[in-house]
């Protein structure tokens, strides 16, 4: 070898002992910064899962505490909600109980200051009668009731309206008997029927006698007849408010009724109680089956104004 090439070879290795040692760095170049930031420390093998589990555990703890707020803002409104409907109702039960109770009150005063045997009372003596001192004299009465009459072996209820001006007038009745026959469950049933004209010859303030004419009806299984019907009734002041009535009508063919009634009123104010005994005699082709018709006792009620 040459002594120029053995002086080549003999700097070059000199100079790569000398040199620094060298950073493998692919691609990026040193920072002498890098020093002041900080470096991760080396840690155990399995550590890493722990950290993850640390996580996830303060996820779900984040996530329960949310889902508690969330249910409880949930409810605290179905709580205002159902508070606020309970109000409302509450405030319209209220309502509808005043409304109720107005209504009765007024019901209740207006039958107790009327009716037509309501007070005597008189402006002077010389002035003239008021209306609720005629009694059964007045210009225009209204009368309704309802009677009913345990009936042996069957029941009868009895509807009845009527108006009555000075002298004329108007009465319409309804009665219906309904029957056992032989003591099964078979219900014989029958309907009669009254539409009478009136006229009153005695018109007085403590009396009122009418006559009466018209016609009545029955309602059979698979026949209604209706016939000529004639009657007669009276009303008068026995004691205070109390009144005895009595009627009478009769039917005298295609087939004969007899329908007689005698009893007492208590009026009390517009309200009238009623009670007494009533007569029913019909054919034996039209009464109802297993019903022994004849005397029995009614009771009932009724309003006058």
């Amino acid at each position: 070898m040459s002594l120029p090439k053995v002086v080549l070879g003999g700097g070059l290795l000199a100079g790569l002992l000398a040199a620094p040692p060298a950073e493998a760095r692919f691609g990026k170049r040193s920072d002498s910064h890098e020093s002041s930031k900080p470096v991760h420390e080396a840690t155990a093998i399995g550590s890493g899962r722990d950290d993850d589990s640390k996580k996830d555990d303060d996820e779900n703890k984040n996530r329960s505490s949310k889902s508690k707020r969330t249910t409880v803002a949930s409810t605290d409104d179905s709580y205002e909600y159902e508070s606020s409907s309970s109000a409302s109702d509450d405030a319209v039960a209220v309502v509808l109980g005043a409304v109720f109770e107005l209504l009765f009150r007024g019901m209740g005063e207006a039958i107790a200051n009327t009716g037509t045997h309501h007070g005597h009372d008189m402006v002077a003596p010389d002035a003239p009668p008021q209306r609720n001192s005629l009694r059964h004299a007045v210009p225009f009465s209204l009368r309704m009731g309802v009677l009913v009459s345990p009936l042996r072996g069957g029941t009868g209820v009895d509807f009845d309206l009527g108006w009555d001006a000075q002298r004329f007038g108007m009465d319409l009745r309804l009665s219906r008997l309904s029957g056992t026959w032989d003591t099964s469950a078979y219900r014989d049933t029958r309907t009669l029927g009254e539409m009478h004209v009136t006229y009153s010859p005695l018109v007085r303030e403590d009396l009122r006698l009418r006559v009466e004419a018209g016609v009545s009806t029955l309602d059979a299984p698979g026949r209604v007849y209706v016939a000529p019907s004639l009657g007669m009734s009276v009303e008068a002041c026995l004691l205070g408010p109390l009144d005895v009535e009595g009627r009478l009508q009769m039917t005298p063919g295609p087939y004969q009724q007899l329908d007689a009634r005698g009893g007492l009123a208590l009026h009390l104010g517009g309200l009238m109680l009623r009670g007494g005994v009533r007569y029913l005699n019909l054919d034996s082709e039209v009464a109802p089956l297993g019903m022994p018709l004849g005397f029995t006792p009614e009771f009932g009620l009724g309003f006058t104004f």
